[in-house]
């Protein structure tokens, strides 16, 4: 049973200033909160605590004629949990644009980053995927889609790639992101030598690989590493660790990242018999 919704009327009110502005916060930060976006989603963010991953819900804001229809998703989450509804109009007056989907959570990250300790908690037999320089929010998303499909049980994003938990990259992963171990914020270099030490073969995604990703053999232990759109990783993280490459047709310089990251995902994952 979900708590007794509560009509909005004025965009200014002060009980549903999270989810002011939403494009603009999205690019400023919003002080540890984020916005989930969707039914989907939302059931994910309640299933959070089964899952123990430190990601709670603060409130609701639903356009009036969607309340009905997720009563079951409300009821996942705690009475104390506030929800708000309003017309077409208020709605979009709050977010700042038309929001036909209508159902949003301000959502709450955990209280620490998790990237010291996530390394050290990771299963003996680990694939991860590792992120350098990931600006595009789109593809990350999409990229914890497919690690959440494959089952990489981390995602380690450097300082320069963006933050998995704007509201498109979580829309975009259907929710994984708040289902796939993170961290972000490591400097690339540093992160894969302490994967390496770890005991971690390291395997560099590029179209000059020197061996294709379904070459890549079986071990306890996988980190793939995917660089920024565009320019790939960067030549001194190509020198010093292993490289595979997606074989395609001539024509075209690479894949997209997170098309790339699907491929060499399932062919990685199929070695180590994570699927099959």
């Amino acid at each position: 049973m979900a708590a007794e919704p509560v009509r909005i009327d004025d965009p200014a009110d002060p009980r549903i200033a999270g989810f002011v502005s939403i494009r603009e916060r999205d690019l400023t930060g919003r002080e540890g909160l984020f916005i989930a976006e969707g039914t989907v989603v939302l059931r994910m963010l309640g299933a959070a605590p089964a899952r123990d991953n430190g990601f709670v819900a603060d409130a609701f804001l639903l356009l009036e004629n969607r309340l009905a229809g997720i009563a079951d998703v409300l009821a996942t989450f705690p009475l104390t949990v506030p929800v708000y509804v309003a017309s077409a109009a208020v709605f979009d007056a709050v977010a700042g644009f038309n929001m036909h989907r209508g159902v949003l959570a301000l959502g709450r990250k955990p209280a620490s980053e998790r990237g010291e300790t996530l390394l050290e908690g990771l299963p003996e037999t680990s694939l991860v995927l590792v992120g350098c320089g990931l600006s595009n929010h789109d593809n990350v998303g999409s990229i914890f889609r497919n690690a959440a499909a494959f089952g990489a049980d981390a995602v380690f994003l450097d300082g320069m790639s963006c933050d998995p938990l704007y509201r498109k990259a979580i829309r975009v992963s259907v929710g994984s992101v708040l289902t796939v171990p993170f961290s972000r914020g490591l400097d690339a270099h540093a992160m894969l030598q302490r994967l390496a030490e770890a005991g971690f073969d390291i395997w560099g995604l590029s179209p000059r690989g020197e061996v294709t990703v379904g070459e890549i053999p079986a071990a306890r232990r996988i980190a793939l590493v995917l660089g920024t759109e565009g320019e790939g990783l960067p030549e001194t993280i190509l020198s010093s660790f292993r490289t595979a490459r997606i074989p395609q047709r001539p024509g075209l310089d690479s894949l997209n990242v997170a098309t790339a990251s699907g491929i060499a995902l399932y062919q990685i994952a199929l070695a180590m018999g994570r699927v099959g």
